[in-house]
């Protein structure tokens, strides 16, 4: 069973690693210290600690003890590499065998936070919509990657007046947003089922009429077509600025209209800088490439405003993590909401936090090379005997 997004007591044994179990045993019988861990990562992060805390101290009533749990940082701010995150104490007893549990709340979590505020603070007028939950390793996986943007987001909007992440897909984590149910319109097998972009939108707009719409519109390949046709079938949704169009063209082609040589036209009009500086493979593609480019973003923007339709928003979607949301910024892409899953951590061994104990009944003490995590970075480990 789980509570507070974690195992009970009496299933920690299960999913922790045997050798911490077999240590709880030993003290057992040869006697109980109070200790003190260091726990860290090593990369920068934003600290976003709340949901190991949270098991940690539910599991501590279980065990009818207390830890105490000292951050170091206030949840959202930026911390460097290898500096102490938290200094957790307790009875050794009780916390040897939770060390596995706890650092799988806090790495992959401080990552993703940092992962988002970089995001929201790289386009600060862009709203972003979490929707990470179809790509998370479970339901503790998704609970965290949804804390986890809302701390990034928080950091962005007091540090940068962004607007941030505005909500996610999912009722079950909106609350984070401070939102009662999850955002969304339609998926792209929807538009198949209706037979037509235009048809996806009506049916949506009969059952869910006076909310605002947003809708796909690559399906068949044809974005500024059915993007206008949409407009033109609901010209008080867009005259009012309750209609959005989503763009989530994938990587395979280009969008309707456009090709590399058009697309750099369509850059030299709009943003014509955009590839005079030195720019990555990367970061061209993102520019002038397939999908849901740079020039994509222009091309669909004008078509909407030399139509008369200035007022529907545009989302984009696909691939929008921290580098692509800063080359949109280089070039002042016309976005209003990014739909990104892409805040998740991208390299997984960076998301790995540590904890090492650095003292024991009083004494400071820590493996050898780990000196910069004793209280002040002072003190030297005693030699083993």
């Amino acid at each position: 069973m789980l509570h507070q997004n974690g195992p009970r007591d009496r299933e920690v044994a299960r999913y922790t690693d045997h050798y911490f179990t077999r240590t709880r045993k030993a003290i057992a019988r040869f006697g109980d210290s109070r200790v003190t861990y260091a726990l860290f990562l090593r990369r920068p992060v934003c600290f976003a600690p709340r949901l190991m805390i949270d098991w940690l101290e539910a599991v501590a009533a279980e065990r009818d003890t207390r830890f105490t749990i000292e951050c170091q940082f206030e949840e959202g701010a930026w911390v460097g590499a290898g500096e102490p995150l938290i200094y957790l104490s307790g009875s050794f007893r009780h916390l040897v065998d939770l060390e596995t549990l706890y650092l799988q709340r806090l790495g992959a979590a401080c990552v993703a936070a940092y992962n988002a505020y970089a995001m929201a603070r790289a386009l600060p007028k862009v709203g972003f919509l979490a929707m990470d939950a179809r790509h998370c390793a479970g339901i503790e996986m998704a609970e965290m990657m949804a804390y986890a943007a809302s701390v990034g987001s928080r950091a962005a909007q007091k540090e940068a007046g962004a607007v941030g992440f505005i909500g996610n897909a999912t009722d079950a984590t909106a609350h984070y947003f401070g939102n009662q149910r999850g955002y969304g319109t339609m998926p792209h097998a929807f538009i198949g089922y209706a037979g037509s972009t235009v048809r996806a939108a009506e049916m949506y707009h009969e059952i869910f009429d006076g909310e605002p719409m947003t809708v796909l519109v690559d399906y068949y390949g044809q974005e500024i077509t059915d993007s206008l046709a949409v407009c033109e079938r609901f010209p008080d949704l867009a005259r009012q600025g309750d209609l959005s169009i989503r763009l989530d063209t994938h990587g395979s082609r280009y969008v309707e209209g456009l090709d590399m040589a058009e697309s750099y036209s369509v850059l030299e009009r709009y943003s014509p800088n955009a590839v005079r500086e030195y720019r990555t493979e990367a970061e061209l593609r993102w520019l002038n490439g397939t999908g849901v480019s740079a020039a994509a973003l222009f091309h669909l923007r004008a078509a909407l405003d030399q139509a008369g339709f200035p007022k529907v928003k545009i989302v984009a979607s696909s691939g929008f993590g921290p580098a692509k949301c800063r080359v949109m910024a280089s070039v002042n892409a016309p976005i209003d909401v990014i739909g990104t899953g892409s805040f998740l951590p991208e390299n997984w061994s960076e998301t790995f936090a540590t904890a090492d104990v650095v003292d024991y009944g009083g004494t400071a003490r820590v493996k050898l090379g780990r000196e910069f995590l004793l209280r002040n970075g002072s003190g030297t480990p005693e030699p083993t005997r």
